[in-house]
């Protein structure tokens, strides 16, 4: 199954103490690389969420995860009072009225606008409870993201073999011509000898000449690569349609086209032929910037 590294994810939950929001976002990215934005009083959840999201087989992407975790009214966190404080801080703020003849205003609100007398008392960490209480918001949130995956790289996969399709119509092109425009060489290659000898009065030996030009024109045969090739593609077509992760895989078979064409147009000097491997190496390269989508 093709998978794109770009997606996004959406969901909101609630228990009868806590509402949540998931957000999953991702990119291109050789491994997997995930961040978590949580609250702080929840970070022992971070390796969980991580841990699931492998689980669901996400194995390459950055992935960004925003976790919002909002307290109810029926929150169990307790407000105390620190009274000691409260008392000590007011009769400050007395004798400083009164050392500076200062106005009283002292009343409740400007009092509480000092947070130092209060404290927040929450219940025990129970990562468990917490993890169940939030993980079918994150389900949610991961199968809108796994929806967009899959349509996505359902979208790169026909692009792909639409664009490989394209390259082994060029390659059957110059298989069907390869074996002519060699011959035109090797015929090219003996008149040329057979012009520079007699400019140079020089004895003709056309047993010699015939071997030689057999010899240079061997070296310009691509009958391996064209092989080695067709091997590649049916490496593609099989990966291309398994049910596993195949950005990596298919990286690798491309790379390997790119090395077999470059070695033919190195060996090819037919004008069509040269013209054909510049378009072949221009589709390849559009076919690597894809796979750089693909997970």
């Amino acid at each position: 199954m093709a998978y794109s590294m770009t997606a996004y994810g959406k969901a909101t939950g609630s228990t009868e103490t806590k509402n949540y929001i998931v957000e999953l976002k991702s990119v291109n990215s050789r491994f997997f690389d995930c961040t978590i934005k949580i609250p702080t009083q929840y970070g022992h959840l971070e390796e969980k969420i991580k841990s699931y999201l492998q689980s669901r087989g996400i194995s390459r992407g950055k992935i960004s995860v925003y976790v919002g975790i909002d307290q109810t009214a029926t929150s169990e966190n307790e407000i105390l009072l620190n009274e000691n404080y409260a008392s000590q801080y007011i009769a400050a703020l007395r004798t400083l009225a009164e050392k500076f003849g200062l106005r009283d205003d002292i009343s409740v609100m400007r009092v509480a606008s000092n947070r130092d007398i209060f404290s927040f008392k929450s219940p025990p960490e129970d990562t468990e409870k917490d993890w169940n209480d939030i993980l079918p918001t994150i389900k949610a949130a991961t199968d809108s993201f796994l929806e967009m995956r899959m349509s996505e790289g359902e979208n790169l996969r026909r692009d792909l073999c639409e664009k490989t399709e394209q390259v082994t119509r060029l390659i059957d092109f110059i298989k069907e011509h390869a074996d002519d425009a060699q011959e035109v060489y090797r015929a090219r290659l003996e008149q040329k000898l057979r012009n520079t000898l007699e400019t140079l009065d020089y004895p003709i030996d056309t047993q010699r000449i015939l071997t030689e030009c057999a010899l240079f024109a061997d070296k310009t045969a691509i009958d391996e690569e064209l092989v080695r090739l067709d091997s590649h593609f049916l490496a593609f077509k099989q990966a291309i349609n398994s049910d596993e992760a195949m950005g990596r895989k298919l990286d690798f078979i491309f790379q390997e086209v790119n090395r077999e064409v470059n070695t033919i147009g190195s060996k090819v000097s037919d004008i069509a032929l040269t013209k054909t491997v510049v378009e072949i190496k221009t589709m390849l390269e559009k076919i690597r910037e894809q796979l750089q989508n693909l997970e």
